[in-house]
């Protein structure tokens, strides 16, 4: 594995830590001392859309890898061979963006504009003509622009194959019903990408991806969710009441499904292969927060009488900065792998698994060394704490990631042992 990082990744990481010091912990601190998001015509937002901050994740809209799964040892590919969206390069400097970001505030770096959750599956799934619609508003300068992604649902959570939202095809183009929760951005995005299903019954056949522009009849927005953390971005769950869409919302067009019949859940799961190892980065970035709050509190407030405390504190925080470590090195293997158009299915989920229980080590080591202080309601480690839950859960949860990588793990010790 030969991973280098390019002057461009470097100053985009670069960009990320300046926006991030002298904007983004600032404001995720305000939206969690008010619990409101921040707001869309917030003048910091016009600040990030002229920086460039939007082409971040475009890559090279098309010409690269699409991520397909790891085939099993004796067994067929999860994924398919037609290639779609991605870039050399792309998904390592999404992650270490991601990292980046998320040391500073998590929630306010993921209310940035640009295509967000919502770019991978049209890069990976859409036509030349979608991604040149849906991703040219992200390349201009002049205002902030937002997409956002959404396949949870109320029935539905981790388990996307059971989602009920209907599609439902005429003359006339499709029209879906349903309901999605859980989708950040939404209520600011331009577009959203919705999966849904021709038919329940069909389980992971009947997967279809559409693009709902935010103007679209029936396309209503319920809720803004109060979460535990991360409130500097919008969470919220919307309806689907009869969305009627034309034919060219379809992602990847019909042709794009003929070739699999789990073409739908198979664009699902690659752009998750996208996704994953950019949550799983983000929990870095507030393991290495914790993790120097932490660091610095010992250098500077302990007592040469405190020795034996301090001793035990600095004996946890090796194996903090271990795990950070190994986290990081994970995230960016499984993006290294996308980036080289090799299947990333395992690291990627293996990422996911590994690093959010990592962040969470990192908090309760900080909170342990602050002592009291870690607790109080105004402290940044208590804060974190309330953050770094959500890296557990979105993207799939630590039991949906268990559940693959042992279907690789039984894939390779079982028909070829």
């Amino acid at each position: 594995m030969d991973i280098q990082i390019d002057e461009e990744t470097l100053k985009a990481v670069e960009l990320v830590r300046t926006i991030g010091r002298e904007f983004l912990r600032p404001l995720g601190l305000e939206a969690d001392r008010t619990n409101r998001p921040i707001p869309p015509d917030h003048p910091f937002y016009e600040l990030v859309a002229k920086s460039g901050y939007m082409l971040q994740g475009l890559g090279s809209e098309g010409r690269g890898s699409s991520g397909s799964e790891r085939a099993p040892a004796g067994g067929a590919s999860g994924g398919g061979s037609r290639r779609r969206g991605g870039s050399r390069g792309s998904a390592l400097r999404n992650v270490l963006v991601a990292e980046e970001g998320s040391y500073w505030d998590r929630g306010a770096m993921v209310s940035l504009p640009g295509p967000g959750l919502g770019g991978p599956p049209v890069l990976r799934m859409g036509t030349e003509a979608q991604r040149e619609r849906l991703l040219a508003p992200f390349r201009q300068r002049e205002r902030p622009v937002w997409a956002a992604f959404a396949m949870t649902e109320p029935g539905a959570g981790s388990d996307v194959a059971r989602i009920t939202t209907r599609a439902v095809r005429d003359a006339d183009g499709w029209v879906l019903t349903g309901q999605k929760m859980y989708s950040s951005n939404s209520p600011r995005a331009e577009w959203v990408v919705v999966f849904a299903t021709l038919d329940p019954a069909l389980g992971r056949d009947g997967h279809r991806a559409f693009v709902v522009e935010r103007d679209t009849p029936g396309f209503e927005i319920l809720r803004v969710e109060h979460k535990m953390g991360l409130r500097a971005y919008e969470t919220a769950t919307f309806a689907l009441d009869g969305c009627r869409l034309p034919e060219e919302s379809l992602l990847g067009g019909q042709e794009y499904y003929e070739a699999s019949s789990q073409r739908g859940f198979e664009g699902a799961m690659s752009s998750f292969n996208a996704t994953r190892p950019i949550i799983a980065a983000m929990g870095v970035g507030i393991a290495r927060a914790a993790y120097d709050i932490a660091a610095g509190t010992l250098k500077e407030d302990f007592a040469p009488h405190a020795f034996h405390r301090r001793r035990r504190a600095l004996e946890t925080l090796v194996e903090v900065r271990r795990r950070i470590e190994v986290a990081r090195l994970m995230c960016m293997r499984a993006a290294w792998l996308l980036d080289c158009g090799m299947p990333n299915a395992l690291e990627a989920s293996m990422a996911k698994l590994y690093a959010p229980p990592a962040a969470l080590a990192a908090v309760q080591a900080a909170a342990q060394v602050l002592g009291e202080a870690g607790v109080l309601r105004d402290s940044l480690v208590e804060k974190l704490a309330r953050d770094v839950k959500a890296m557990d859960i979105v993207e799939g949860t630590q039991q949906i990631q268990r559940r693959v990588v042992s279907k690789h793990v039984v894939g390779v010790l079982g028909p070829s042992a």
